[in-house]
């Protein structure tokens, strides 16, 4: 008797080829939905913000090494390393700061009545401030918290906080993306790179754009956000609106921010 042919959807070749790209494409997106309404995730409050900043205890122990370097041998490349762990050290608060504000809202959302997996922590899953978000969130009683990692060459390691039924891995950034906002009914940003720039913009447009409902969208760290966007001036060159700027705000601190997160979503609620 001839040998049964494999079924299509056990041929990993044919699953792993180009023309079932669309298949891959909708288990993105067809298996965090299953796994979310399995988990009863209603809602998140979702934390953007860069890969590469340390925590303090990091960030002090690499400037004591690089000082003691630079007192020894005050050469260039040392005197260099001492002023980079500087800043890393400088930049750590926003990590300190994102692992508060973690804790806060996960203690808050479990208060409140069915707060069961309601604006449940979310993070891009790897290093820096999405690790402080996770790690905020699990240092809760019961704290749980979502990670929707993705797949690339660098810097993108899964983090230890992230709840195991809640980690997710992407191929596709866009599909990653997507399960970011869908579920959002807040978003704080905190200082980072292109990654959490082009993330900001692609919110900001789909709300400006009415495209998605309104969202909750915080800015962390007044400072840095006006240093690197100067949105008055792009108001005065006429690409975006006056009114487009209360589509976000600002918060420097994470009793500030709690309270202003904490307030407008019980508003909407």
């Amino acid at each position: 008797m001839a040998k049964s042919p494999e079924k299509a959807y056990k041929n990993l070749d044919f699953l792993n080829s180009k023309d079932a790209r669309i298949l891959r494409i909708l288990a993105e997106y067809i298996e965090p939905e299953s796994r979310f309404r399995r988990e009863k995730v209603k809602d998140t409050i979702v934390f953007f913000g860069s890969a590469r900043t340390r925590d303090k205890a990091r960030a002090s122990a690499e400037l004591q090494e690089w000082a003691a370097r630079a007192e020894a041998d005050p050469s260039e490349e040392n005197l260099a390393g001492k002023r980079l762990a500087e800043k890393h050290l400088e930049m750590s608060r926003y990590y300190e700061d994102a692992r508060t504000l973690g804790k806060q809202l996960t203690e808050w959302a479990q208060a409140l009545p069915n707060g069961s997996k309601r604006y449940l922590i979310t993070s891009g899953g790897g290093p820096g401030i999405m690790e402080a978000a996770n790690r905020g969130a699990s240092e809760a009683p019961n704290g749980e918290s979502v990670g929707l990692n993705i797949s690339i060459p660098m810097e993108q390691g899964c983090n230890d906080y992230i709840t195991d039924k809640l980690n997710f891995e992407f191929h596709y950034f866009f599909t990653r993306k997507f399960w970011f906002v869908y579920l959002a009914r807040a978003i704080v940003v905190f200082p980072g790179g292109f990654g959490t720039f082009d993330e900001l913009f692609e919110v900001l447009t789909l709300v400006q754009t009415k495209k998605i409902k309104p969202k909750t969208i915080l800015l962390y760290g007044e400072k840095y956000w006006k240093s690197v966007i100067n949105f008055e001036a792009m108001v005065e060159n006429l690409v975006i609106s006056a009114k487009d700027l209360s589509l976000f705000s600002f918060a420097d601190d994470p009793q500030t921010a709690f309270k202003y997160l904490t307030t407008r979503l019980e508003n909407n609620h």
